[in-house]
């Protein structure tokens, strides 16, 4: 069995997985609360925050997998990308674990982590797909040639997909997390009220700024009054023009390439009108979209472990 860290935010998560993929436990602690006073992630804070639950969360997946580290054959964790502090929490928990235990350590990359989210059972998929990776840090298109080889199509030039949907969010005056608030928010609102643009950038790549300045003016010209009465038609707009951008850049890169199978991973992927706009594509499982220790582990059966005691030196690293 594999034994799952992953500390790459704000997020406090750990798993234990076989060989097979089959989940025996994932364990995640959200530090939502405690950052949505902040109305985001603050750094120092969630790396603090995570020297506080790493044991307990790591005890209580052992414990609901009805495992103990002598069961446990390799340790993987998430080496990068993310908050440098936080992931270095993480790191130096799986080489605590895995040299006390003489075990071999798998350092993990989070992306292709979410990815590996698709592997999982009861129901894997297998290679090769159309991936898009759409998460508070990252957007990417990636062909996913195989369990090992992604090539990446297209990505963001500015901000992510799920940092649109926070800074958005803000503007609103919503609460954090903002994709979760404008999702719920825009159920109650007309998504043709306001045309915001879609930007149409070369190639397969995104870019959000010109969107989040359309909503800034848009609130700009608004008295607090008719904010208060258009703020779900503003997030219903918002959120359709995020929607539209992803989803088109998915169809134009699958009849491009004539991928017969897409997948749609990373915490946007919860996002509803976005699955209701890609029908028939393999999504992630709403546990598994935002963070979580169970796609660490998962990637770590598709990579080569570092044995023992050569991940000693192992850095994280906060960006690729």
């Amino acid at each position: 069995m594999i034994l799952g860290i992953e500390t790459s935010c704000d997020e406090t998560a750990a798993a234990v997985v076989t060989d097979e993929g089959e989940i025996r436990s994932s364990v995640v602690a959200s530090q939502v609360e405690l950052h949505a006073r902040y109305g985001g992630v603050v750094p120092e804070v969630a790396s603090r925050r995570h020297l506080e639950l790493i044991s307990p969360v790591v005890r209580e997946a052992l414990a609901l997998a009805d495992a103990t580290l002598d069961d446990v054959d390799r340790v993987a964790v998430t080496q990068g990308p993310g908050l440098i502090g936080a992931l270095l929490v993480g790191l130096a928990a799986a080489k605590s674990i895995a040299w006390a235990r003489r075990l071999p350590l798998v350092p993990v990359d989070h992306l292709r982590g979410h990815v590996a989210s698709l592997y999982l059972e009861p129901a894997p998929l297998e290679p090769p797909f159309l991936c898009l990776l759409a998460s508070g840090g990252h957007t990417l298109l990636l062909d996913v040639r195989s369990y090992g080889e992604h090539e990446v199509l297209g990505t963001t030039l500015d901000d992510a997909a799920g940092e649109a949907f926070d800074k958005g969010a803000r503007l609103l005056g919503l609460g954090y997390p903002g994709g979760r608030e404008i999702d719920r928010l825009a159920r109650e609102g007309d998504p043709d009220a306001y045309d915001f643009p879609v930007a149409r950038v070369p190639g397969l790549d995104f870019s959000f700024s010109g969107l989040k300045t359309a909503l800034l003016y848009a609130v700009r010209d608004l008295s607090p009054e008719e904010l208060e009465a258009r703020r779900a038609d503003l997030a219903a707009s918002y959120q359709r023009a995020i929607v539209r951008a992803l989803v088109g850049r998915v169809q134009e890169a699958a009849a491009r390439d004539g991928h017969p199978q897409v997948a749609v991973v990373g915490g946007v992927a919860a996002n509803s009108e976005l699955r209701e706009a890609l029908p028939g594509v393999a999504l992630a499982p709403l546990p598994l979209c935002t963070d979580n220790a169970a796609m660490i582990a998962s990637e770590a059966r598709f990579t080569e472990p570092v044995p023992y005691p050569g991940y000693l030196g192992l850095d994280a690293f906060a960006s690729r």
